[in-house]
């Protein structure tokens, strides 16, 4: 069985080779009904970015498209600000970056327990339901319980 130091030191390994980790989280048997899959960034917060966080995607998907935003913060130095819309992460969708706090659906605690509560900023990556909404449009096509977010733009 992995213990919780073995789990940072092989994440302490990953963002060392590349900058930073993602960690996936999985609702379990005895979690609540609302509780969703969601992955969040390690390792951003210790060159001055926001950590980065999805709800609610395939956790594959979501560390492709984690990675992918990371790589451009990480070696491109580029910075994602709160209502920015981006249209080159989703073909054929725009996704919103918010800016807020961990919640405690969405609680990045790998992060937090590396850097420290006050350290960690997080900024979310919003995805659209096919029409185009988002979780605080009317008309979202999904319930709330799929995509929680840490705020709205």
């Amino acid at each position: 069985m992995t213990t919780i130091e073995d789990f940072m030191r092989h994440q302490s390994e990953i963002i060392d080779r590349v900058g930073w980790s993602v960690t996936l989280v999985h609702p379990g048997a005895d979690d609540t009904d609302d509780s969703v899959p969601f992955a969040y960034t390690v390792g951003l917060t210790n060159h001055g970015y926001p950590e980065l966080l999805i709800a609610g995607l395939d956790p594959a998907i979501s560390q492709q498209l984690l990675n992918d935003l990371a790589a451009r913060a990480y070696d491109q130095a580029e910075r994602f600000t709160h209502g920015q819309r981006l249209g080159n992460l989703i073909a054929g969708y725009d996704v919103t970056i918010i800016d807020g706090a961990p919640t405690e659906q969405l609680h990045p605690a790998a992060a937090i327990a590396r850097y420290g509560h006050q350290q960690v900023r997080v900024q979310q990556i919003a995805w659209p339901d096919p029409a185009g909404c988002f979780p605080w449009n009317d008309g979202y096509a999904y319930p709330a319980s799929v995509q929680p977010v840490i705020g709205c733009p």
